[in-house]
C-alpha cells in the first residue's frame, strides 16, 4: 500500500461508489475541490481509498474519507488518517476536523478526535462535527 497525492477528479469514483451511491455522480463533484489537497491509497496501481483536505488559517478540514468496500476492515483508512494528521502537523496547523457520519463516530474517537456535539443532516445522512487539537 502506498499513499500519494492525487487530483480531485481521482476521488470522485470512490466518493460516489462508497458514500453516495444513491445520488447522481455530479453530487460528489464539488467546486471547492479545486482548492484542496487530495490523497489516495494505492494497492499496486489500484486506487482503493481517498480523502480530501482543506486548509483555512490554522485549521484543516478533511472530507470524503472513503475506502472501497473490498478493502475495508484492513486498516487502510486508519493509515490514511494518520498520514493526513502528519501532513497537518508539517503545515503547523492547530486543529483538524471533519463532518463525520454519526455511525462512524467511534472510528474517529480511536484517533483522539472529539465529538463537538454539533450535528446536522445532509441528503438523509446524520453528521456530527469531530475535531482534534494538534498543538
Amino acid at each position: 500500500m502506498k499513499i500519494k497525492r492525487i487530483n480531485a477528479s481521482d476521488t470522485w469514483q470512490i466518493r460516489h461508489e462508497v458514500m453516495w451511491p444513491d445520488q447522481p455522480f455530479e453530487f460528489v463533484q464539488l467546486e471547492e475541490d479545486n482548492f484542496g489537497f487530495h490523497f489516495g491509497v494505492f494497492d499496486e496501481d489500484k486506487l482503493v481509498a481517498i480523502v480530501s483536505c482543506f486548509i483555512e488559517g490554522k485549521e484543516m478540514q478533511f472530507r470524503k474519507l472513503a475506502t472501497l468496500e473490498k478493502y475495508q476492515g484492513k486498516g487502510i483508512a486508519s493509515e490514511l488518517l494518520k498520514y493526513i494528521f502528519e501532513f497537518a502537523k508539517e503545515k503547523d496547523l492547530e486543529k483538524v476536523w471533519c463532518n463525520a457520519r454519526t455511525n462512524k463516530k467511534a472510528f474517529y474517537e480511536k484517533f483522539g478526535m472529539e465529538d463537538t456535539l454539533k450535528t446536522f443532516e445532509k441528503a438523509g445522512q446524520e453528521f456530527t462535527i469531530m475535531e482534534i487539537m494538534l498543538f
